[in-house]
């Protein structure tokens, strides 16, 4: 147990789970807009139960490091460039998650979701399994693209296993109690979720550019969501203010 009183693992050990919750905005974002299409009694269990996947794929990914370390060795060339088996996941995961959010952004914009009024209680009640299992699928597609990039950052940083293991769970706990509030807000303002799911799309476009070795550091892409978000607010507080206001 003398490790444990090793300072620089504990240094490790915050430095990682930092880094690995702010890796992990983007999955809590890409989980609240999910989730926020299922009914609210189903909301917190598609939740702990798709972070519970996040720390179930990065765990697993950690324990294989010697397969996860492979994919980034070159299967084949394509017009002279070396493709990975790396660069097809976060290729194929960018394509989805292009989909993903542009058609949530239909959804929210042009199509918003209608209630059958003809529809029997089982039917629906059957149709809310089968939209809770596809978010849930949904969930875990994604979770296995973050959590590649999440695990390869992890091993460039720390040498202990267990360490990395620790950080992930910490990380994970922290997006637990996050989850929610974020999710709710979101809820709340539909021009944050539309801001949101923009943010979706950046990050899509970042993951399709990384297939192709064009690197765009994420550090980019959250500065231009915070300054977005900082405006929205100023925005949400002036409309609050707006309709406090005796007519």
């Amino acid at each position: 147990m003398e490790f444990l009183l090793d300072p620089n693992l504990w240094i490790a050990f915050a430095m990682l789970t930092a880094l690995e919750i702010v890796l992990g905005i983007d999955n809590i974002i890409f989980i609240s807009i999910l989730v926020g299409r299922l009914p609210a009694e189903q909301r917190d269990r598609a939740r702990r139960l798709g972070l519970g996947f996040a720390m179930v794929t990065r765990v697993l990914l950690l324990l294989s490091l010697s397969w996860v370390m492979g994919l980034t060795s070159d299967l084949f060339s394509l017009f002279g460039k070396g493709i990975s088996g790396r660069d097809i996941v976060l290729l194929l995961g960018g394509i989805f998650l292009l989909y993903k959010a542009s058609h949530e952004i239909f959804v929210e914009v042009e199509a918003p979701d209608q209630h059958e009024p003809g529809e029997s209680a089982t039917a629906a009640a059957a149709a809310r399994r089968g939209v809770f299992w596809g978010v849930i699928g949904q969930i875990a597609i994604i979770d296995i693209v973050f959590s590649l990039d999440s695990v390869i950052t992890a091993v460039g940083m720390v040498d202990q296993i267990g360490v990395m293991i620790a950080a992930v769970m910490a990380s994970v706990g922290v997006m637990l109690v996050a989850a929610k509030p974020i999710g709710d807000f979101v809820d709340r303002h539909p021009s944050v979720k539309v801001l949101a799911l923009a943010f979706l799309v950046m990050v899509g476009m970042a993951l399709t550019a990384e297939a192709f070795d064009a690197h765009i550091p994420k550090g980019y892409i959250y500065a231009a969501m915070a300054f977005s978000l900082a405006v929205e607010a100023l925005n949400i507080r002036s409309r609050s203010k707006r309709q406090a206001q005796p007519a």
